[in-house]
């Protein structure tokens, strides 16, 4: 028996598991086994004691009523009140448990084989279950791994610690191309679990959190939560933009993000492939922050036609069209992934000219600011 232990503290370290996965693996085995030497309705129960490095089997069988459905469909787990008062004396009772034990090597080196195989079988789960709880809790992380290989579909598969990750080409930033040896950065999506190719990680560059994640180990202030990413909104390798918000009012969200000459937005951008990322102030009013979300485009007035159904028009001048659509539409169509808004375009007349505007009011603030005869009774 203390052989047996031992060689459940040695897997254990080869496996890279806990010990008390290992135990429980151990227990899995020993009544899989009593079960395979017996019945499989049979119910047994191991303990395993490392301190003294023993452990017991024991098979159990629970007293029930005479019309109890499990006489069915667990016949040796259950025995009737009346039977039990026959063979185990007249002090029994309903609920009550008969345990006997089940000593294994009374079953031949069959029953030792088959503990080995089921031995074997369950520290593998064990190793899996542990490997799957390790990712899961990385899910929504940065990973960086090697590239292995390149399958005929373009499919990148990178080796990531124990797992191997898969980037599909529907999840890779269009135009781009990877070699074995290539160093990848990829967010973990999911862990999935394959049949052929047993357990991988799903991973991407193409979705809106990758950039999310970029942008918060680029930029101090959204690491620490000073600056809170509200929304982002990307086509991939093309166009982001990213809605910033803080409660510190010595804090400028864009500025944070931006850095100084563009050093932290110009780095994600990169990672990228390039991709333009616009830094957008929110705001909690949703005609302020889909005004703000169509930047560049100057707009004249938004109004929300349906707020169950988020539905708004925004009213632009012909000359701000085209800013406000963006090559192919691609502005628009950021804006409203941004806002959760379907926004919808009504051209109006006029043109929308701020510089010659601005310019004009300087003029007629220099016209006030310089004459100062209202001040002249103030020396008299």
């Amino acid at each position: 028996m203390e052989k047996i232990v031992d060689i459940i503290e040695a897997m254990a370290h080869e496996k890279n598991i806990s010990l008390e996965s290992a135990v429980d693996a151990f227990k899995e085995a020993l009544i899989k086994t009593a079960k395979r030497c017996t019945t499989y309705s049979s119910h047994f129960e191991a303990t395993v004691d490392m301190d003294v490095k023993d452990y017991t089997v024991e098979q159990i069988v629970l007293i029930v009523k005479d019309d109890d459905e499990r006489f069915t469909t667990q016949p040796d787990s259950v025995i009737s009140l009346e039977e039990a008062h026959e063979l185990y004396g007249s002090d029994l009772e309903l609920g009550d448990e008969l345990r006997s034990p089940f000593i294994l090597e009374e079953h031949g080196r069959t029953a030792s084989f088959n503990l080995f195989k089921e031995l074997q079988y369950h520290i593998q789960r064990q190793v899996e279950e542990d490997l799957f709880e390790k990712y899961r809790e990385k899910v929504g992380q940065i990973m960086i791994g090697t590239v292995n290989r390149v399958d005929e579909k373009e499919n990148t598969f990178i080796e990531i610690g124990e797992l191997k990750g898969l980037l599909s080409q529907r999840n890779r930033i269009k135009g781009e191309k990877f070699k074995r040896g290539d160093t990848v950065k990829a967010l973990l999506r999911y862990v999935n679990i394959d049949p052929e190719m047993g357990m991988f990680l799903e991973m991407t560059r193409t979705s809106p959190k990758f950039l999310e994640k970029l942008m918060e180990k680029e930029v101090p202030e959204i690491g620490d939560g000073s600056v809170v990413i509200v929304a982002s909104s990307r086509i991939p390798g093309q166009r982001a933009k990213i809605a910033l918000k803080t409660d510190f009012p010595n804090i400028d969200p864009i500025g944070a993000a931006v850095g100084v000459k563009g050093v932290r937005i110009n780095a994600v951008s990169r990672e990228l492939s390039s991709e333009n990322i616009d830094c957008i102030d929110y705001s909690p009013i949703p005609e302020v922050f889909i005004t703000r979300s169509l930047s560049p485009a100057i707009v004249q007035s938004v109004k929300i036609t349906s707020p169950k159904e988020k539905k708004v028009i925004v009213n632009i001048t012909s000359d701000q069209k085209a800013k406000a659509m963006g090559r192919s539409g691609i502005n628009i169509r950021l804006a409203s992934m941004l806002t959760g808004y379907n926004i919808e375009l009504n051209e109006i007349e006029g043109i929308t000219d701020r510089t010659n505007n601005s310019s004009e009011n300087n003029h007629q603030e220099i016209k006030k600011t310089t004459n100062t005869d209202a001040l002249a009774d103030l020396f008299k």
